[in-house]
């Protein structure tokens, strides 16, 4: 790799990591908390919201609802916190859903739960980004007005912290997590006692604002469906709970007794915010609305489209925490914070449910190669690039976005809680012991219930978001699910055709004989090498081939290659259509229909130059030649070298690179070189 690249990646992700030192970079408990389980810690930052705007349809009364939704919110997250910690148990590898429906239902299922979780894991990076600046827009004007821009910047950022490693970016994920988590500990008990204890009345930016029902007076069907809507809205506080158990792997021994704990902690942590948030919303007289610009009115009027409506958990600290004051400025920052590393853990989950994948041939090998910090770079470069198109063509909107969200998520939780059914069904048949059949059996039930009510949930999902964007996220899981079956097909076939066979085929039979062909141009140095090399071969049969172009130059060829007396016989061809390529492949065919049994080598002389500009100038036909060579069967191409003063020079300037040294050697002291004998 040359300087020029070399020196700004190790200032971005750092010096490369041995293979060995794979050990070192597990996680503790107090990291892996902030890097597994930002997603679901933070999305209380936008749920609560999701629910008030989608309730606002039916007017402000429909805000009493909002208890109730966070109740079946609350039951929800409890189950399904509890039906992981049997996965992380039963499944400590890392597979996570996918492992668990591939073993228990069959590839095609496993299949399906990798397309929902890969493209929720994608979703999870675009709608934590988006909502992280517009938490952060709601305390600095600038960044609301270029959210787009912003988001694309926060993506690429987060991706050089990744790329630098899991515990290292784990580290530096740690502060902000727990500094939100205690921000909205802290304005949650704060709130309730200026409220209970102080009795005072605190007051939201739009508590005095009224909202404009699209709807007015629902009922019966009408309002069931609208409350279904809003349950599902709330469901977004679930994404990121089943990431703990494809990160089992990466958590220090005992791994899963350590998962299974910080997702109790995290299941926890999450309610209590979530649930807090919900009531000091209502306390405060929060108003959100899905069109605010029409929908919020101020004295009568609407608030039009000058007008920038802050989340929820923004209008509420500042009900609490008073506007400018520093707990609030500090929640703010903390909460856009807490949103743009919330994406962290689809940047660990995705990679290593890529590298799965990639091991079973689903996706490409490429995925399956750790980079220089061993994380799965490929994997992390690919997630950003899918969040950053998602984010441009959604302008960055949350609210748009997380129409797309939550569909992959249940659609994983009900097959991966299903396969576990089967699990404990499979090792109850063989158990006898009737202290361990107990547990299996309260095992099994925890996730039967976990997969009929995520059942019942993916079902509301579908019902109450399909038009609403939902259709996106399951056309993109349909689009995984087929690209992965080709792409394992095309392994399968590419397997099959390479498998050497039992009895002797044609490609392990020794050929009858070598027909060599050196490619000739002009006679210079290169040609002479090439020809020398392939002398030195001792093929059965040997001549150096030239294509016609222009009839003195061949002329004058026929005539050097006379004069020196070269004892290789020269075949020139007319090309009346001054084609190189195509009279050298159909010359090759010809020979090897004549002589089906025998190999033909073809050598081609190449300049090897020092600059990548030089590269444009020289070696093109010898490219294209390669090219059409390598479809032809019974034909191997052999490239013979011939350096320019330019690429000594680059020798020169990579030997200078391999004696530079690099800032802090000289204090780290030099690297020794082989080991010394005592």
């Amino acid at each position: 790799m040359s300087k020029l690249t070399d020196l700004p990646k190790r200032i971005l992700i750092g010096r490369a990591l041995r293979s060995d030192k794979l050990g070192e970079t597990l996680l503790p408990k107090r990291i892996a908390l902030p890097v597994f389980a930002s997603d679901p810690l933070s999305s209380v930052a936008y749920a609560p919201g999701e629910v008030l705007l989608v309730l606002s349809i039916a007017g402000v009364s429909a805000y009493h609802f909002s208890p109730w939704i966070a109740v079946a919110v609350v039951v929800l997250m409890f189950t399904v916190v509890a039906s992981y910690r049997q996965n992380v148990r039963a499944y400590p590898s890392g597979g996570g859903d996918y492992e668990v429906a591939t073993t228990n239902l069959g590839p095609k299922a496993g299949l399906t739960v990798a397309s929902a979780l890969l493209v929720d894991y994608v979703l999870t990076v675009a709608v934590s980004i988006s909502s992280g600046v517009e938490n952060l827009g709601s305390a600095i004007p600038f960044v609301i007005e270029h959210k787009t821009f912003c988001a694309i910047g926060a993506i690429v950022l987060l991706t050089l912290m990744n790329l630098r490693g899991v515990k290292e970016s784990g580290k530096l994920f740690a502060i902000p997590t727990y500094l939100f988590v205690a921000g909205v500990f802290l304005m949650i008990l704060w709130g309730a006692f200026r409220g209970l204890i102080l009795g005072d009345t605190m007051h939201a930016p739009t508590s005095d604002f009224e909202i404009k029902p699209e709807h007015q007076g629902l009922a019966g069907f009408a309002l069931v469906f609208l409350l279904l809507r809003a349950f599902s809205s709330g469901c977004a506080a679930l994404t990121g709970v089943e990431a703990i158990s494809n990160g089992v792997p990466a958590f220090r021994k005992p791994k899963s007794r350590n998962a299974a704990t910080t997702l109790a902690l995290m299941g926890l942590l999450a309610v209590t915010m979530f649930c807090g948030i919900i009531g000091l919303a209502l306390v405060t007289d929060v108003k959100m609305a899905e069109n605010p610009a029409i929908d919020l009115l101020r004295d009568g009027v609407p608030v039009g489209a000058d007008f920038t409506q802050d989340p929820v958990i923004a209008q509420v600290a500042e009900a609490v925490f008073g506007h400018g004051s520093f707990l609030f400025m500090v929640l703010a920052a903390a909460t856009a914070l807490v949103l743009f590393l919330a994406a962290n853990t689809a940047y660990n989950g995705f990679p290593l449910l890529g590298s799965i994948l990639a091991q079973d041939r689903y996706l490409p090998r490429q995925l399956h190669t750790r980079g220089d910090r061993l994380a799965f770079s490929n994997g992390i470069v690919l997630l950003a690039g899918a969040a950053i198109l998602l984010v441009g063509i959604y302008g960055a909107d949350s609210t748009k976005l997380i129409q797309l969200y939550i569909v992959g998520v249940f659609v994983s939780f009900t097959l991966s809680q299903t396969g576990m059914v089967r699990h404990w069904n499979r090792l109850l048949a063989d158990e006898r012991d009737q202290a361990r059949r107990r547990h299996m059996i309260r095992s099994r039930a925890i996730n039967a219930f976990g997969a009929f009510f995520c059942g019942v949930v993916l079902v509301i999902v579908l019902a109450t978001k399909f038009t609403h964007g939902a259709w996106v996220a399951l056309l993109g899981m349909v689009i995984f699910y087929g690209t992965m079956t080709a792409i394992r097909k095309h392994y399968d076939r590419v397997a099959a055709e390479i498998a050497p066979d039992e009895t002797p085929a044609d490609e392990s039979v020794r050929p009858s004989r070598v027909h060599a062909i050196v490619l000739v141009s002009k006679l210079h140095r290169p040609t002479l090498r090439a020809l020398a090399y392939a002398q030195l071969i001792r093929a059965d049969q040997l001549e150096a081939l030239s294509i016609s172009v222009d009839p003195d130059e061949t002329k004058a060829l026929r005539e050097d290659w006379e004069r020196r007396a070269i004892n290789v016989p020269l075949k020139i061809l007319d090309s009346p259509y001054r084609e190189v390529t195509r009279p050298v492949i159909e010359y090759v065919k010809g020979l090897r229909r004549q002589s089906p049994r025998d190999v033909i080598s073809v050598y081609i002389p190449e300049y090897v130059v020092g600059h990548w500009y030089e590269h444009l100038l020289h070696n093109q036909s010898a490219l294209r030649l390669k090219g059409r060579l390598l479809f032809t069967p019974g034909v191997m191409v052999t490239s013979v070298p011939y350096q320019l003063q330019s690429s000594e020079a680059a020798k020169k300037r990579a030997r200078k690179r391999a004696d530079w040294s690099a800032p802090g050697s000289v204090r780290r002291g030099p690297v020794e070189r082989g080991h010394r004998k005592g």
